[in-house]
């Protein structure tokens, strides 16, 4: 989804926020008693954000982990984001609404969202002590991006012929399949050249 500040607004509790969420019918993210109001998301990140979202739901259908998508927040300090998909191990939080203790974020990235899921949203998620990886996906073309504790942090980027190891839930996700369905230039481009490649080998 895209982040849109709120402006003229009063400052508001975390409580009060809490409660005025369940009754609106716009998402908003809680800044340290500021909103940001989250605008709806196009159709190549609700792709992304579904192949993960299924893929992540199957893998784990059995296991202690368990997957949410962008309806259920992660609270950091003072800080409540939407996540687009997050994996929880051990839920610690007693409350219905969000999590604290994720081993996984994603984050679709778009123009409207890349400066503040690159930046404060960064710098957050990796203060959480039980998460292992920050994911930033890009849609307008085929990027994903891993970030691993195990690593300090450092920037893993994936390409079209690439796997991708989650190692915090032991999945393995190829970039085709992250991006499955998915209508930008880079995916047009490979879709072309596998349709090339089997007529060239059913004409051999």
């Amino acid at each position: 989804m895209s982040a849109q500040p709120q402006f003229e607004q009063t400052w508001i509790s975390l409580e009060d926020y809490l409660a005025a969420e369940l009754l609106s019918d716009t998402k908003h993210e809680y800044d340290d008693g500021e909103l940001v109001a989250m605008s709806g998301a196009s159709k190549n990140h609700e792709r992304i954000k579904g192949n993960i979202a299924a893929a992540l739901h199957a893998h784990l259908r059995g296991k202690l982990c368990e997957s949410f998508s962008s309806d259920l927040k992660v609270k950091i300090g003072q800080y409540l984001f939407y996540p687009d998909t997050m994996v929880v191990c051990e839920d610690t939080s007693v409350h219905e609404y969000y999590a604290e203790t994720p081993v996984l974020v994603v984050e679709v990235l778009s123009k409207s969202t890349r400066r503040r899921d690159e930046t404060i949203k960064r710098r957050l998620y990796q203060t959480i002590p039980t998460l292992q990886e920050y994911v930033l996906i890009e849609q307008d073309i085929v990027d994903v991006e891993v970030c691993r504790r195990s690593e300090g942090w450092v920037s893993n980027h994936y390409f079209l012929g690439d796997e991708v190891p989650f190692d915090s839930v032991d999945l393995s996700l190829s970039v085709a399949d992250i991006y499955a369905r998915v209508d930008n230039d880079d995916m047009r481009t490979f879709i072309a050249e596998q349709a090339a490649a089997e007529a060239n080998l059913s004409q051999a």
